[in-house]
């Protein structure tokens, strides 16, 4: 009887947290996710099918941490499993880009407003009507113009693969995008599909452009930066997170 007391208290306290949670940040990549314990060391770190999370208390708000995982698939399906374990007024995504170069800068931070899921081939049907449904617009007229640290918005190219160095120029010219990642795009549909509001804040890793990309073939390169981005990112959520009010 005791232990089923027990069970019951827990499974309460449990729910009652969970009913409470407004906000969710999707950590993507494993390298980006890494940082999270060096911000948060003495957090309670939970496993899920996807990755681990914890719950901090940001601006007084309840804020998980979820690490979604890398790639198109992992990114989509851990968007809906945190959607539907958490039901977030507003799920944020935080990471990294690859920026295209000449467009933008390393360290610059992106506020993402349109997602393209460019690597789509389709060969029986029209092919931009594949990536036009593809595509999300996101909604990002709540937060005004004063945004909490200096941001360049844009459109990002996400796709399963790094960036081509001979496809940059094409993708902006094509989508007017001037970053890519791996994970945005996923997560973008997924929550526009469940009318979640959703912002996504990545910082420029580093350059690709007709010659090269700057961490191709040193992934030092990344990992160092990432770890500088995460760092301010996390450190910017307060001031985001109070826009909600």
């Amino acid at each position: 009887m005791e232990a089923a007391r027990i069970h019951n208290v827990i499974s309460v306290t449990v729910s009652h947290l969970l009913e409470m949670v407004r906000v969710v940040v999707i950590v993507s990549a494993d390298g980006e996710w890494r940082t999270i314990p060096g911000i948060f060391p003495d957090a309670e770190y939970c496993d899920s099918p996807y990755g681990q999370w914890m719950t901090q208390t940001i601006a007084s708000e309840p804020v998980v941490f979820f690490h979604g995982g890398w790639a198109k698939i992992p990114s989509a399906a851990s968007a809906q499993y945190a959607i539907d374990t958490w039901s977030p007024e507003l799920v944020i995504n935080l990471g990294t880009c690859g920026g295209f170069r000449g467009h933008v800068e390393n360290d610059e931070i992106v506020l993402v407003e349109k997602t393209v899921v460019y690597d789509v081939v389709n060969q029986i049907g029209d092919q931009e009507s594949v990536v036009r449904y593809l595509a999300t617009e996101i909604d990002n007229g709540w937060l005004g113009d004063d945004t909490p640290i200096p941001v360049t918005r844009a459109t990002m190219a996400s796709g399963d693969r790094d960036l081509v160095p001979g496809e940059v120029e094409a993708l902006h010219e094509r989508y007017g995008a001037v970053v890519g990642d791996w994970e945005s795009g996923g997560v973008a549909w997924v929550c526009r599909r469940n009318g979640v509001r959703l912002l996504i804040l990545r910082g420029v890793s580093d350059l690709v452009g007709p010659s090269g990309g700057d961490a191709y073939g040193d992934s030092r390169i990344w990992v160092e930066a990432a770890d500088g981005i995460m760092r301010r990112l996390v450190e910017s959520l307060p001031g985001w997170i109070m826009k909600l009010r």
